[in-house]
């Protein structure tokens, strides 16, 4: 039975599953544990667009990691997750205070702005966090007819260059923008990794902190697709459930997202994941800091290394291993790791780099 199953799939696969990369932890594929519980979840008839008891269990085991009271709502993507949060708690004349880099600014092809109608208001910032200060560069001009009214605040966590906000961090965001009438947005497409890092619930810095409202990451952690939005402060959001619909997120065959976090959360193998990918970039880390030719740019704190190498050492690695420029005029490059890198890819590479950059 195994060697005609076997024998099928290799029939089937249009790909060489021996090769790797570190261009991105989407790269990655489906986490075993996930793929059993999709296909325990597909047996039978579940009610469909959320009625369903894998959504309602959903409910309960988020509750029991953010506290009591929260609200989820699966959707199909991050971009989705992070414009409905947004809107959730913004009118429609509001703005998003957001680092340079986030994510919702630089990789969502205007999909805030163009689908959200939100004005984002991005800040230059060393390590793609933000700080109250300077949130306070953009947080102005309130009851200014000719300014589109600064009411958000967008946060990633982990950020776009791979740092951690401490929980401190968090709650002294939260407090500042909360006393100018503001809310606080995070986006946790690597939540799991900043927990695995700081070695904290996530709770900590997200709902204890002081944060509203959450997009809360799957895909980057093993599962096949799926976020969430999670309402952390469900008095500061309004319509989430219609936004979800009228953005095209609302899935029909929910049970199906559903599971899937259940199977990252109802157990460790959330942090089991984020633990190895955090542990995989440490190890790349250790590696390329003793070689002279790499200068590494961020601390790293998640599962991303960034670094800048010389001249066209860059393109060179590529015929081996797949990553991405990060910045390509100051030859900076990100390299990520995710829950099925191993020792040996990581090594492999350390060994392509030697070898190109002596």
């Amino acid at each position: 039975m195994t060697e005609t199953l076997n024998s099928q799939l290799s029939a089937t696969r249009l790909h060489d599953p021996s090769v790797r990369g570190f261009a991105s932890d989407n790269y990655s594929g489906v986490h075993p544990e996930v793929l059993q519980a999709l296909a325990a979840a597909n047996e039978g008839h579940q009610v469909s667009y959320g009625e369903d008891v894998y959504t309602a269990r959903l409910q309960e085991v988020m509750r029991g990691h953010f506290g009591a009271g929260v609200e989820v709502f699966p959707v199909f993507n991050g971009t989705g997750a992070n414009v409905l949060g947004l809107q959730s708690v913004l009118p429609r004349w509001g703005a998003v205070v957001c680092a340079r880099t986030a994510h919702i600014n630089m990789d969502e092809n205007g999909a805030p702005e163009r689908v959200g109608g939100m004005k984002l208001l991005g800040v230059a910032t060393p390590d793609g966090k933000l700080t109250p200060d300077l949130i306070d560069q953009e947080a102005w001009g309130w009851g200014d007819e000719h300014r589109a009214q600064p009411l958000a605040v967008s946060i990633t966590q982990t950020t776009e260059l791979g740092t951690c906000y401490t929980p401190a961090e968090v709650r002294a965001i939260a407090d500042h923008v909360h006393e100018r009438g503001m809310s606080l947005h995070m986006d946790g497409a690597r939540l799991a990794n900043a927990a695995a890092h700081l070695d904290l619930p996530l709770r900590a810095f997200t709902s204890d902190a002081g944060v509203d409202v959450l997009s809360f990451g799957g895909t980057k952690n093993g599962l096949l697709y799926g976020e969430a939005v999670v309402a952390l402060n469900p008095e500061a959001t309004k319509g989430l459930l219609y936004l979800r619909k009228m953005n095209m997120q609302l899935a029909s065959k929910m049970r199906f997202i559903s599971a899937q976090f259940l199977a990252l959360l109802e157990g460790d193998l959330w942090l089991r994941s984020a633990q190895h990918a955090n542990a995989m970039a440490a190890r790349l880390r250790a590696g390329v800091d003793g070689i002279a030719a790499v200068r590494p740019t961020q601390a790293t704190e998640s599962n991303g290394v960034f670094a800048i190498l010389p001249e066209g050492a860059a393109d060179r690695l590529r015929e081996s291993f797949r990553f991405y420029d990060w910045d390509a005029a100051t030859r900076e490059v990100r390299w990520m790791c995710a829950f099925d890198t191993t020792e040996a890819d990581v090594d492999a590479f350390l060994a392509a780099i030697r070898s190109e950059l002596g």
